[in-house]
């Protein structure tokens, strides 16, 4: 591996300016980089503009072009093999790393690294945990599969917009973990609704429900965090008719991914197979686009 010397402030492709991505972009521009961005979608563009580190870019070779550093945050493993192949393989200079933020499938993103690597180009799958809270705060926790020196490589980078850097293993690593934590936040927020639900059906006070819970051992992210009943926590989606936040139709990609990677190896999952269900009929309600605690609002008025 060609190794670029790392300067303390790096330049930076990014591609993919969706929720999550415009405000990670925010961040390293915060951090002096110079980041040259593209998305498909012209108005992901318009909130960067008037950033003096930002140079928006017309078409996803550009923002690769003389880039030290290239990060990804892509819906699926199909546009990130598509972006790879056609927009950064042939563009990149040797010694460029890809830092691969997408949650996608495991085979994909190793076949991605080993064809980078053929090409002295690091490579490192990053997906991320933490929301879009995490993403504007810069709180993010990122598992990374990389080798260790494309790790301490891009560790100052993903520093910039997480807090919580985690070397999971070789390449391939951080996107099981991050697999198997979406599984059970699936999981975690059907149990959270269905609890919730009852409870106020059966007359509790859904203030004196949550805090009870939260003071108990059904505590977790799902109901402290990011309750999806309105009104506990004003800040996350359910408090904002479930706009924003992370869509159920996504939640369904991950929760696929993970029946998937399940069925390769032949582990039991009857839990994630459930949930799968039950996101399904949210999004086959016109729910699709609402963040994936809607599905309180989905009991609630089954």
């Amino acid at each position: 591996m060609v190794h670029l010397s790392f300067a303390r402030y790096a330049s930076i492709g990014f591609l993919g300016l969706g929720n999550m991505g415009k405000h990670m972009a925010t961040n390293l521009i915060a951090a002096n980089h110079q980041v040259k961005i593209f998305d498909v979608n012209p108005q992901a563009l318009d909130h960067f503009k008037d950033q003096k580190q930002a140079k928006v870019v017309s078409v996803p070779q550009n923002a690769v072009e003389g880039s030290e550093f290239i990060v990804l945050m892509l819906p699926n493993g199909k546009v990130v093999r598509d972006v790879c192949q056609s927009n950064v393989f042939p563009v990149a200079k040797k010694g460029t790393c890809i830092i691969d933020c997408s949650t996608i499938d495991v085979r994909t993103s190793k076949e991605m690294a080993e064809v980078a690597h053929s090409k002295n180009i690091g490579f490192v799958d990053a997906p991320v945990s933490g929301g879009i809270t995490g993403a504007q705060k810069g709180t993010l926790t990122f598992m990374v599969g990389a080798q260790v020196d494309d790790f301490k490589k891009v560790e100052p980078i993903l520093s910039k917009m997480g807090k919580n850097i985690v070397h999971a293993g070789p390449n391939g690593s951080g996107l099981i973990a991050k697999i198997c934590n979406n599984l059970l936040l699936g999981i975690s927020m059907i149990g959270t609704s269905e609890a919730m639900n009852l409870g106020i059906k059966l007359g509790l006070d859904q203030e004196v429900l949550a805090k009870l819970i939260n003071s108990s051992t059904g505590q977790c992210w799902s109901s402290q965090t990011y309750n999806p009943c309105p009104g506990i926590v004003p800040t996350v989606p359910s408090s904002n008719d479930y706009n924003g936040g992370f869509a159920s139709e996504m939640m369904i990609k991950d929760l696929l991914l993970a029946l998937d990677a399940a069925k390769e190896v032949q582990a039991s999952t009857p839990l994630t197979e459930k949930a799968t269900d039950v996101y399904r009929k949210i999004c086959s309600s016109g729910l699709n686009k609402r963040d994936f605690s809607v599905v309180f609002k989905y009991l609630n008025e089954q």
